[in-house]
């Protein structure tokens, strides 16, 4: 694949040297002549310009690529280069990173965000992992739809300990996709059994959190499902 990067500092060129890595056609854009650093990955495409001026990203064959992400410290830059790039390029996949929790909920369609990457949101998210037995953890939402993908460290005092994978009856729209035991991620087997401590990854929507969350819960316990950025709206499958 052809991906443009804008934003060519830290973020941008680590992300760009992973896809390198991959196999992929990267070119990396910034206007500062001191993030120009084509040294640094002789492999990459560079371009000294702005990635919000219609001119640069027809300069750069913007129309040409497969992903156009967004990757600067500056969200207003990440939203208007996503936007141009989704409605005058046509490019079919835009990854935007969010680095302030309060714009998180303009990295959406409307702003031509495919897929939001808030740092602040999976850092909050790794910490409420860690100490959160028995809460829903919402970790990602993705940007279509209201599908979500949310974590829960199953209690001891589950009715559910030692139930079968391929028993249980999970909620409409609702998924197990992977179990982490022993800090080894595995698929979810029929034949399987949950145990406690396990913790259990789903896609499921946010009209379901709450009844899965109870379900695996203690009798008579009401537990939280948690925004892993409380009082913000959720990310786009969303860093």
């Amino acid at each position: 694949m052809r991906i443009a990067i804008a934003g060519a500092g830290n973020v941008g060129r680590s992300i760009a040297g992973e896809l390198i890595e991959n196999g992929h056609t990267v070119l990396l854009i910034d206007r500062d002549p001191r993030a120009i650093k084509s040294d640094s990955l002789p492999e990459a495409e560079w371009l000294l310009a702005d990635a919000c001026e219609l001119t640069s990203l027809e300069e750069a064959g913007l129309d040409t690529c497969d992903v156009a992400i967004a990757a600067t410290g500056d969200d207003k830059v990440n939203l208007v280069h996503s936007l141009l790039a989704k409605t005058e390029f046509s490019v079919p996949r835009t990854v935007a990173r969010v680095n302030h929790p309060k714009n998180e909920w303009l990295f959406d369609e409307q702003w031509g965000v495919d897929v939001s990457v808030s740092t602040p949101r999976l850092m909050s998210a790794l910490v409420e992992e860690a100490v959160g037995i028995g809460d829903l953890v919402r970790l990602f939402t993705f940007g279509r739809g209201s599908a979500e993908l949310v974590e829960m460290v199953l209690p001891g005092e589950s009715p559910h300990v030692g139930a079968r994978i391929g028993d249980m009856r999970w909620p409409d729209d609702t998924v197990l996709v992977a179990v982490i035991r022993d800090g080894r991620a595995r698929a979810p087997e029929v034949d399987g059994t949950l145990e406690a401590g396990d913790e259990l990854m789903f896609v499921t929507t946010d009209k379901q959190d709450r009844r899965l969350a109870e379900l695996l819960a203690p009798k008579g316990a009401r537990p939280a499902v948690v925004d892993s950025e409380p009082g913000e709206g959720h990310g786009s499958a969303s860093s």
